[in-house]
């Protein structure tokens, strides 16, 4: 039995981050016809009411959403406000690859703060030799890009930056969300605190970018409606793993190394003036050996789920 959750969380990291790491992509294209907060806003907002069909035959009373307010709020300005107005606004200072990479270090920050704020969540040799490497394949991608030579060097550096700021609030919300295990249902939970995270986002850009014009391109439209459903979907399934009490925040959060990988080539895939080289792969292989490193066991439960248990 203990195999089989091992596997099933597993496989719904992987499913997760699989669809987190298309989200560069679909940014970069969205953010040509729109400003970043609005963007935001409209995807959260509309990935939150996606998600509506999912619990209404389970939601909760209205007494149990009072007495999780102060959660659900706390999750909105940490995981969906704070972490995507920060990540939205780095996409508009660097290439969607380097993004891609940069964001890949949220498993260090992860781990870090679940070793302070977590009981039973601490740091081991092996996590921190893997999260190590894991974190100077990151180093190795971002270095390789040598933002402080290009033309716009500083913008690129200041993107570097509110990028880990963006880290570190998705760290907060993470830890918040594994602290409070409550009986609310984790997709109420998600589509609560993505909802008003957008109206707050959507909110912020009325203020700082004006309204937003109707007369928009079908590819704005498709990149939306994209990561609406991604968001939707993504959050959901880690909410409910970070839920189970066998998942460690640190250890959940680790699959995330595979989010720079796949997502840096779907930028180098996709869009047009970004491409891969030597010092690129050579960090992208660096995160794949210390997701094998630490989830070893893991991987091999999941490829052999028939193994027996002594």
């Amino acid at each position: 039995m203990k195999k089989n959750v091992l596997s099933s969380t597993a496989l719904l990291a992987v499913i997760a981050c699989l669809l987190w790491s298309t989200a560069f992509v679909g940014v970069k294209v969205g953010l040509q016809f729109c400003g970043p907060f609005a963007f935001a806003g409209l995807r959260f907002m509309l990935s939150g009411i996606l998600l509506v069909p999912f619990w209404w035959k389970r939601r909760p009373a209205p007494h149990a959403v009072r007495n999780h307010a102060g959660l659900i709020l706390l999750v909105a300005c940490f995981q969906t406000f704070t972490l995507y107005g920060l990540f939205y606004f780095g996409m508009t200072l660097v290439p969607g690859a380097l993004a891609a990479m940069v964001i890949g270090a949220s498993p260090l920050v992860s781990a870090v703060l679940a070793h302070y704020f977590m009981t039973g969540d601490r740091m081991t040799a092996i996590k921190a030799a893997s999260i190590g490497l894991g974190l100077s394949g990151v180093t190795i991608l971002s270095i390789s890009r040598l933002p402080w030579a290009s033309p716009a060097g500083l913008a690129e550096l200041a993107g570097i930056g509110i990028l880990l700021l963006s880290n570190f609030s998705g760290a907060l919300g993470n830890i918040f969300v594994a602290r409070h295990r409550s009986d609310l249902e984790p997709v109420f939970l998600n589509s609560a605190q993505i909802f008003l995270g957008g109206l707050c986002l959507w909110a912020l850009s009325l203020a700082l970018e004006g309204p937003m014009t109707i007369q928009i391109p079908w590819p704005f439209w498709v990149s939306l409606l994209w990561l609406a459903f991604l968001s939707a979907a993504a959050f959901s399934i880690w909410f409910i793993l970070l839920r189970r009490p066998s998942v460690r925040v640190s250890e959940l959060n680790l699959w995330k190394f595979l989010i720079p990988v796949c997502g840096a080539a779907l930028s180098w895939f996709l869009l047009p003036g970004e491409a891969p080289n030597f010092w690129t792969l050579t960090g992208m292989t660096c995160i794949a050996a210390a997701i094998v490193l630490f989830n070893g066991p893991t991987l091999r439960t999941f490829v052999s789920p028939g193994t027996k248990t002594r």
